[in-house]
């Protein structure tokens, strides 16, 4: 009986050793994944995507597909030339399958294109989709159709904002009222070089109306401007109404800066321009007028090739570089960790916005933008590869290129 009883004990002992054993790999392995989830945070992103590889422990603990909506290719080229690729790179990089990627899309400016693409995601196995919609009210019935099918969304770029808006649902861009707060502050240095004493009598244009982006842009620069007006140091001559189409559909915002510029008495003699593609007909509209270089300052924002070629050529003061692949490495990181149903690390999600509808708290990944002018392109835009010299010193603008060194 003895022997049988030290059996058991035997067998229990095993089994017991076994249980506190797997346990202690299971612990090792959470550990693993822990300590990994610490390493990642905003400032782990470069345009290698080097650092995604700390969340291949992360990505073997999810299953299913992750995808990504953008808004359209005539706001601003940036979408299909770096949110798209770049996103990729990013998840590639993070040792997501190839299969497990829903190859980023982008809804041509058609909120019925964008839902359409939301539902199919969905049905081909999306668990994550970062959406970045048109229209604000797209994006909340994107939120809502994808809680109701049990799939994460990651608000990108832009806040989706209305009556049953997922505030819950996090959101990833770059500090939007900094970006403006860049504007203005580049304006009115340029303003002060360009004009050479000369009064700032001004237009100011808005991206659009429905774009909590915008609204927060214009909340920037108004910050830096408008106790410049109350000074009497520079002059608001015309507010427009806003919009992101630059020439198409109509009224756009050649149209609107037309309208405002014949409405001051063509006294105008500067602008602020909350982005680069608004700003590019607007710049050869002027020239059409007689407009020479370096004497009319205007603004923009997001470092596209004829944005960064207008500066260089003394067309445009300055634009606000977002460097995109910090922005696509931030939203698939927090992806990443949604899919295997696990928390963020502070060091990512590292702010709140608060929704402007619900006056709710959003957690937010929010990213540093830089303003980039013809003296520090070389070490930003051109330093990163955002775009290669040899196409921004094309042609006619080689001689801009060697003015400020770059090559």
């Amino acid at each position: 009986m003895s022997l049988l009883r030290n059996s058991k004990v035997g067998i229990v002992s095993c089994a017991l050793a076994a249980s506190v054993g797997v346990a202690a790999l299971s612990g090792t392995a959470d550990a693993k994944v822990s300590a990994h989830a610490a390493s990642i945070s905003i400032n782990s992103f470069t345009n290698s995507f080097s650092g995604m590889s700390v969340l291949k422990p992360i990505v073997a603990a999810g299953t299913g597909k992750i995808a990504a909506i953008m808004p359209d290719t005539t706001s601003s080229t940036r979408y299909t030339e770096f949110d798209q690729p770049d996103i990729k790179k990013a998840l590639l990089a993070a040792g997501m399958p190839a299969s497990d990627i829903i190859t980023p899309q982008n809804a041509q400016k058609s909120d019925t294109t964008f839902m359409t693409d939301v539902k199919a995601d969905i049905t081909n196995g999306a668990k994550v989709i970062l959406i970045d919609p048109e229209d604000p009210g797209t994006g909340v019935e994107a939120q809502v159709y994808a809680k109701a099918h049990g799939v994460s969304i990651i608000q990108y770029d832009r806040l989706s904002s209305g009556k049953g808006a997922v505030d819950t649902d996090p959101y990833v861009s770059f500090n939007n009222v900094t970006v403006g707060q860049l504007i203005g502050k580049g304006f009115v240095s340029c303003a002060a070089s360009w004009l050479k004493g000369t009064e700032p009598q001004f237009i100011e244009m808005h991206g659009a109306p429905t774009d909590n982006n915008a609204t927060l842009f214009t909340e920037g620069y108004d910050s830096v401007l408008k106790p410049l007006e109350k000074s009497g140091k520079i002059k608001l001559l015309q507010n427009t109404a806003g919009t992101w189409n630059p020439t198409t559909p109509k009224p756009d915002a050649l149209d609107e800066f037309e309208a405002a510029y014949q409405a001051t008495g063509k006294k105008a003699n500067s602008a602020v321009i909350p982005n680069d593609e608004n700003g590019a007909p607007i710049i050869t509209w002027l020239k059409s007028q007689g407009v020479k270089a370096d004497t009319f300052p205007m603004t923009g924002q997001d470092a596209t090739l004829t944005g960064l070629q207008n500066i260089i050529s003394g067309y445009q003061c300055g634009t606000v570089y977002k460097p995109i692949y910090k922005e696509a490495g931030a939203a698939v990181a927090l992806a990443i960790y949604l899919r295997a149903g696990k928390k963020a690390p502070a060091g990512l999600e590292n702010s709140k916005v608060t929704d402007p509808s619900s006056h709710k708290s959003v957690p937010s990944v929010l990213e540093t933008p830089e303003w980039v002018t013809g003296k520090t392109m070389s070490m930003t835009v051109i330093h990163d590869g955002f775009v290669k010299a040899s196409q921004l010193c094309a042609g006619s603008y080689k001689a801009d290129c060697t003015k400020y060194g770059i090559k």
